[in-house]
């Protein structure tokens, strides 16, 4: 894993976040969130469902406000979407009419910056291994291959932060290991600021450097865990179970519960 700097780039402060139900009732999501993304690390929020992970998400990537409380980015407040903060969603969202080649080069000429950046297209189609299938159509590549070029039409605009929502949930469990694989050499190639979604407990102790984990809605902080595997992680290792069982335990998912008594 890359080294992460103590350098903020994302800073979240008592932030909370309530909708409304059908009925017009109150729902919180989110109840006094602080929370610091250090620049170039890869964190993952994980917790129950409907615990405000994809909401966290949404509000840093400012497709949402909060009611109250701050979100900034480099100091600066967070008030709208930008292309400083990519998104991914589970489904890859290519554009269907257009071509490999055609979807990652789409931020690209929206910012009118595409011809001095023209020959990134192909570097970064060559870094996720898709040389050759430029002029294939989404329908014609597989839903892992399609997330790869989701994520890369994301990073080509430089993006400081990329935020990942669930983005391998929709794969087979091969494809999804070998997508993990990707994200982590995407990400030291880059060094973007990766947070991610995930309810998937190895994946997040495979990728991270930190793990955020979230409590039942109202969703609040439960605790932070560093992640210190080093490289080349093996999700059969002891230190790795250990790991795994300790995050488990924070989601109240892994105690074991005392066998039953019986009366004779």
């Amino acid at each position: 894993m890359t080294a992460t700097t103590p350098e903020t780039v994302i800073d979240i402060q008592q932030v909370n976040r309530t909708y409304h139900d059908t009925h017009f009732n109150p729902v919180q999501a989110l109840a006094g969130i602080d929370l610091k993304i250090k620049r170039g690390e890869f964190l993952t929020l994980i917790g129950p469902s409907g615990c405000g992970k994809t909401t966290l998400l949404r509000l840093i990537a400012g497709l949402d406000k909060p009611q109250s409380g701050a979100l900034t980015m480099n100091g600066v407040p967070i008030t709208g979407p930008s292309h400083k903060r990519g998104y991914i969603f589970q489904q890859p969202t290519l554009y269907p009419w257009n071509t490999v080649y055609e979807n990652v080069a789409m931020g690209l000429r929206i910012r009118g910056v595409y011809t001095e950046n023209k020959p990134r297209v192909k570097e970064f189609i060559d870094m996720i291994g898709l040389t050759g299938f430029e002029k294939a159509y989404p329908h014609e590549i597989s839903g892992g291959m399609a997330q790869r070029v989701a994520i890369i039409r994301s990073l080509i605009n430089e993006p400081e932060v990329l935020l990942l929502d669930e983005p391998l949930g929709s794969l087979d469990a091969f494809k999804r290991i070998d997508m993990q694989n990707q994200l982590l050499a995407i990400w030291k190639k880059t060094g973007a600021t990766l947070a991610m979604v995930t309810h998937d407990v190895d994946e997040a102790i495979y990728l991270s450097n930190r793990i955020v984990i979230m409590t039942p809605r109202p969703g609040r902080i439960g605790g932070i865990v560093e992640v210190t595997l080093g490289e080349n992680r093996n999700r059969n290792n002891d230190d790795f179970i250990a790991l795994r069982k300790k995050i488990l335990e924070k989601l109240h998912l892994g105690i074991a519960h005392p066998p039953p008594e019986y009366t004779i």
